[in-house]
């Protein structure tokens, strides 16, 4: 099919079936990755995902990880650092041995583990945002969650370059510290920049007061620090997530007339109509696409190991981390339950790693499976236990 018209049965379809879905609650990404499922080589095989979709695509995951760095809150953390820290680090941690224990067993090598449970990981941000605006929850639980889960996203952020640079042909020791002192490097001085340039700078106000000056900017700032990371030898979204990050630090600014705050919340506007609309249901349209492992290889009982895997992961090293500073059972299992979610920086990672020969179909379209099966139920089963611990 030519391109023009399977771009438009793609978005047409999506775009149902995520009104469908609205209706009952459950998360648009999923109603994104069922269509390119539906339509792509695995059921239908209608559309295939061509390279001028995956241009497209690629380009929709740059956008999203600018507008999940702008729409993340820096000065979160701030409230609950030592908390929220710890509680993430353990929620990795565990997620990490849980996932590369499972493919282990399973035989599917070194490689695939540690790259299964590097992902397995991160919290998706968007699903856990969501559950704390439909669940009315204690302060210190929700500020600690988003906290976490933005600690999350910069644990992912370091992550991501060691996916990279084992895409590269793997790490020795020393490369390793090379990398690491790399990324970190990189992180600081772009942070470092927001805090002069962003949050205190003059100059900068008279950027910020005509929009369509401050929109050119943004889309500047986010290709060329996506070129730099690149060119640094990490990832292309690092430097994305990063442009969004900085420039959302405009919140912080002091300003007595919230000129800045406003004119990021009427930037973030603008472009959520553009983004969420087109370029990110295109990336996880194409997610589906390339969904199309063999039926033999297919496992049910590995699905259902790496969704326990990611929710006990969450659940345990979360709960454990709460429970550490003090908060109650009850609380520190909310937390965890509420960390269990998997979403669009997972499926992004999980890209790559297909794509680079990290993982295999049979893995992808696995934890494909599992990360729909967490945004569906992360919302259920904190609701539930709200509901049974006021009982």
């Amino acid at each position: 099919m030519d391109f023009l018209p399977a771009l438009a049965i793609l978005l047409v379809v999506a775009k149902s079936i995520e009104w469908l879905f609205e209706r009952v609650g459950i998360h648009p990404i999923i109603a994104h990755v069922l269509t390119g499922v539906l339509l792509g080589p695995f059921l239908l095989g209608v559309i295939e995902p061509t390279e001028e979709l995956g241009v497209l695509a690629e380009f929709g995951l740059i956008m999203m990880m600018l507008y999940m760095g702008l729409t993340s809150n820096f000065s979160a953390i701030a409230q609950n650092t030592k908390k929220a820290v710890v509680v993430a680090s353990l929620g990795v941690a565990f997620s990490f041995i849980f996932g590369f224990l499972t493919v282990m067993y399973f035989g599917k090598g070194m490689t695939a583990a540690i790259f299964i449970g590097i992902t397995l990981g991160n919290t998706a941000i968007e699903v856990t945002s969501g559950v704390l605006a439909k669940e009315r929850v204690k302060r210190e639980v929700s500020s600690i969650i988003m906290g976490a889960a933005f600690a999350d996203d910069i644990m992912a952020v370091y992550l991501i370059g060691i996916i990279t640079a084992l895409a590269g042909g793997g790490l020795d020791l020393v490369s390793f510290g090379i990398l690491t002192v790399k990324i970190f490097a990189f992180i600081a001085a772009t942070l470092l920049i927001s805090e002069y340039v962003f949050k205190r700078a003059r100059w900068f106000y008279s950027i910020v007061r005509n929009l369509n000056v401050f929109f050119t900017f943004t889309l500047i700032l986010t290709f060329a620090l996506a070129i730099i990371a690149e060119k640094a030898g990490l990832n292309q979204i690092i430097g994305a997530y990063l442009a969004g990050l900085t420039i959302s630090r405009l919140r912080e600014r002091k300003d007595p007339l919230v000129v800045t705050r406003i004119k990021l919340n009427e930037l973030i506007e603008d472009l959520q109509v553009v983004l969420t609309e087109f370029f990110i249901p295109l990336f996880f349209i194409y997610v589906g696409l390339m969904f199309n492992p063999p039926t033999a290889g297919m496992s049910l009982a590995l699905i259902g190991a790496l969704y326990l895997s990611a929710v006990f992961g969450k659940l345990f090293g979360c709960g454990l981390g709460s429970k550490i500073f003090g908060l109650s059972w009850r609380d520190s299992i909310l937390v965890g339950i509420g960390m269990g979610g998997r979403g669009s920086l997972e499926l992004a990672i999980l890209t790559f790693g297909l794509s680079a020969g990290l993982i295999d179909q049979v893995l992808f379209a696995s934890f494909i499976t599992v990360s729909m099966l967490t945004a569906l139920t992360t919302p259920l089963f904190f609701k539930t236990y709200i509901q049974r611990a006021k009982a």
